[in-house]
Parts: structure tokens; sequence; C-alpha cells
């Protein structure tokens, strides 16, 4: 059985940055994914905005090479694509100039009634003369919105600056700021599993839970992004907002609601329960790696700083034992770890339950492993609960652990759709449900900015692990020191 699809209202999606990376891989074949679906209205637009001087023509003919590229097998249709290249414009516009915006607000007049979103697929360095343009030539209506991707900011003073900056012009309900992790499946059900089911909410707590662990994994290097990434690191890049979104939704108290202020309230208290690490715990609760030269599934691979050309202390991995300081999870350690260059690709939350108290079967049954809930984000999107049973067959009791498991793409026989699908047409419904307000992203760098602090002051050493492991012996330690393992992903 298929859910059914709910069609929008007309939308103008106005996407700076057209011809970018983002737009090529991520946005247009989501937008076209969703007309598939149904969901579009006439008179719907994309209309594309960069400072590349392309005609509409030129860029339609930009957009189809992309999906060719970038689709899957089987699902590039010629009429769909016809029929979504029909809907898209293009305006050569530069956000640092005049030039470009007269033609802009020319094309957008048609639309002045229906819902005007503005997609920033930019560097954080262009949002604010963007916001300033779009603010000067009056081209803000009753349903207009602004849509900013990360970097959102490298630490809490550039967050606030840059938060500031688009307050000058957009209120706060028009603002969604895109974190393509909450929009996984997985992230998703994890909501309805915790509070739609029974089963799970009595134990969801520290009575019943030993530990839990969020990895992040990837398989590949800078891919191009030296300048940026060098910059960053695992703990900007990936800590500070995908992993610590996720650890807010396995974490939270229930809402009292699905409203998306409801939610974002629940996930804020978390991120202000978090234990503060500074420089008298840093080398205790966190270890930085750099990957070293090795192999992955395509062969063998340079190091970090080979891959760089030059000399670095820039993590490419970071493993944190992080705390709640709350009545729910009091004594319950989140260890998270995420890096490049890794074993596989991997996004997973694994949930530890505490073992039983006391066995009644004997030696000869074998060890009874603790129950654990693990939740796959990417790939192979699923959920699997992991379960003491009898061995089947004669000879006595021996026991042994089995997974009851879910895998989307075999439970229902429909296509899983991309995170970015299902964000880009909540911005056109207004649901913030899924996107970061200002506050959360203010918070989770006043959580991240004494690690980072704590780094430079203390020089904590950058371990160097190779390429294709899943990162340095000192993360094993790490976990390791009380009692636990990472999981081994199967």
């Amino acid at each position: 059985m298929s859910s059914q699809m709910i069609p929008v209202d007309p939308f103008d999606y106005v996407v700076f940055g057209a011809t970018g990376d983002l737009t090529e891989r991520k946005l247009l074949p989501a937008l076209y994914h969703r007309q598939i679906a149904g969901q579009f209205t006439d008179p719907t637009r994309i209309i594309g905005a960069s400072r590349s001087e392309l005609t509409s023509e030129q860029f339609r003919e930009h957009a189809d090479k992309a999906l060719k590229e970038h689709l899957k097998d089987g699902e590039y249709d010629k009429d769909e694509v016809a029929k979504f290249l029909a809907r898209i414009e293009y305006v050569p516009v530069d956000a640092t100039t005049n030039k470009g915006w007269d033609a802009l607000k020319k094309m957008l007049e048609p639309g002045k009634d229906r819902v005007r979103a503005f997609y920033m697929a930019v560097a954080p360095s262009i949002f604010g003369p963007i916001c300033d343009g779009i603010r000067d030539h009056k081209l803000i209506t009753k349903q207009t919105r602004i849509v900013v991707e990360k970097p959102l900011g490298r630490d809490l003073a550039s967050a606030l600056e840059l938060n500031n900056m688009i307050a000058k012009t957009f209120h706060e309900e028009q603002v969604f700021r895109i974190d393509h992790y909450l929009g996984k499946e997985t992230v998703q059900n994890l909501m309805a599993l915790r509070f739609a089911n029974m089963l799970y909410a009595p134990l969801w707590n520290a009575n019943h839970i030993d530990h839990i662990q969020i990895t992040v994994g990837e398989e590949v290097g800078l891919e191009g992004r030296a300048g940026y990434y060098d910059k960053s690191g695992a703990l900007r890049d990936m800590v500070q907002n995908h992993i610590l979104n996720v650890l807010c939704m396995v974490a939270m108290e229930t809402p009292s609601s699905m409203e998306s202020e409801a939610v974002r309230d629940e996930k804020l208290k978390v991120l202000r329960s978090l234990k503060p690490i500074t420089e008298e715990n840093a080398s205790a609760m966190t270890v930085r790696g750099q990957y070293r030269a090795g192999a992955s599934k395509g062969g063998a691979v340079k190091g970090y700083l080979e891959e760089l050309g030059g000399e670095s202390d820039t993590e490419t991995f970071v493993a944190i034992k992080a705390e709640i300081e709350n009545w729910r999870w009091a004594g319950v350690p989140f260890y998270i770890r995420t890096g490049k260059r890794l074993a596989s690709r991997l996004s997973e939350v694994v949930i530890t339950f505490k073992e039983i108290p006391h066995s009644i079967f004997g030696p000869g049954a074998g060890r009874i492993a603790a129950n654990q809930l693990v939740l796959r984000l990417q790939p192979d999107e699923g959920v699997k609960q992991w379960l003491m049973i009898k061995d089947p067959g004669p000879g006595g009791m021996r026991l042994r652990q089995v997974a009851l498991d879910m895998s989307f793409a075999q439970a229902f026989d429909v296509r899983n759709p991309d995170a970015y699908e299902r964000l880009l047409l909540d911005v056109v419904r207004a649901n913030q449900t899924l996107f970061m307000r200002r506050d959360e992203v203010e918070e989770a760098w006043r959580w991240c900015d004494p690690i980072l602090k704590a780094w430079e002051e203390t020089n904590q050493p950058v371990h160097g692990y190779t390429a294709g492991t899943w990162g340095p012996s000192k993360a094993i330690a790490l976990i390791e020191r009380d009692g636990r393992t990472w999981h081994e992903p199967l």
C-alpha cells in the first residue's frame, strides 16, 4: 500500500547558486521527483539565479544534463523531464551588485500571490548581500520563505552574526535552516518508534538503557573540498549540525504535539542539558584523528596531507563521549564518532539496553548479550531489534542473538525519497518541524565552541588512522575504558 501524495499550492522556487554542485546533485533531482509524485500544481515555477550569463533555454539544457547524470537508472522519463524543464526559468543575478535584480523582480511579478521561496545554495558569505538585494528590491511577500544551507557559522560569534544578518530582512518564521539529516526516513521513523509505540516509551531512559552510539562514517576523502574542509574539520562539518540534530531526536522529551515549535522546544532543552566539555576534560572525552594512506573499496587511497598538499592538524575524525545532565539520561553516555575515509559509508544510531540482572539458563546456554535497537539512516535505511532466542533444535537450551529486521526497501513497495524532497516541500507548506531554529543553532555552537578552544589551548594531538578502518585506536580506548565496545556494522 502506498501513501497518498497531497499536492501543494503553486509556488515559485528561486535558487541562488543555480549552476552549483548542490543544485545539480540534490535540488533539481528532488524537485523533479516531487513533480512525478504529483505534488506540483500549476503554475509552479523553478527559477535559477547565479552570476553565469545564461538564457533560460541554456539553463534548461544545463538542468537536463544534471538530471541525466544524477538520477538513478530508470528514473529519467523524457515526458516528465520535458514537463519539468518547461517550469524552469533563469535570470543572471550578481548578488554583490544591482545587476539582474530588476529582471528577477519582473519575472516574479506574475506570482506575487503564491508561495515564494528563496534557496541559498551559495556560500554563507553571500547570504547577506542576497538578503539585502531581496529586501531592497521589494521581493518579499506575505508568503515568502528563505532557505539557508550549512555551514551556519564556524563558531558561535559567526553564527550570531549570520543570524542577525538574515534577521534584518526576514522574520524567524520565514527562515528555514536546512539539515538534510532531519529529512531522512529513518530519522522520521525514530519519532514514530518513540511516540507511536507503547513498547519503547517506558524503556527510553537511564533505568533501562546502558548507552547510545551515533556513528556517521564516510568512505570518501576531500573530493575537491580541500579549501572548505581544512578550515572546518569533522567537528564543525558533522557534529555541530547533523549529529547533534540526531542526538536531540533520540534524547528529547515527548513534545506536546508534532507542531514545529513543540518539537524544536524539546530539542533545545537537550542541547542546553549537554555536559560542557572544556580544557579540564577534553582529553578524556574527545579523540581527534586524521586519515593516512590506506585502502578503500575502490583501491589504494592517499592520506589527508597528500590530498591536501600541505601540512595541517585539521581533524578528519572525531569521537566524543557526550553526557546529558537531566533526569531521563543521567549516567547514560552518548558515544559519537564520525570521520572521512572510514571502513564504510554508514549512518546509524545504536541504543544498547542494560543486561539482564541474572541468568537462569546456566553456562551451557552461552553468553546473553544485551538487547540493541539499531536505526540505520544510510545506506539501506531500516530498523533492527536484536533479541535473544533459543537456538532451534534438540539438545538443551542454547541461546543466540537474532535481529527482527525491517528494511524499508523490502517492507514497503515504494521508492525511498531523498531527504531533500521532503524538506523542499516542507518549505512550501511552511512546516518548520525539521528545520533548525536560530536558538538551536546558537546553542549547538555554545557546546562545540569550548571543545574547539580546548583542543587549541591544550594542543590536543591528532592521531593518525589508516584509511579504510574505523578510526584511530584512541577512539576504541575512549569507549573500552568504560567497559563497552563500538557496535560492529553488519
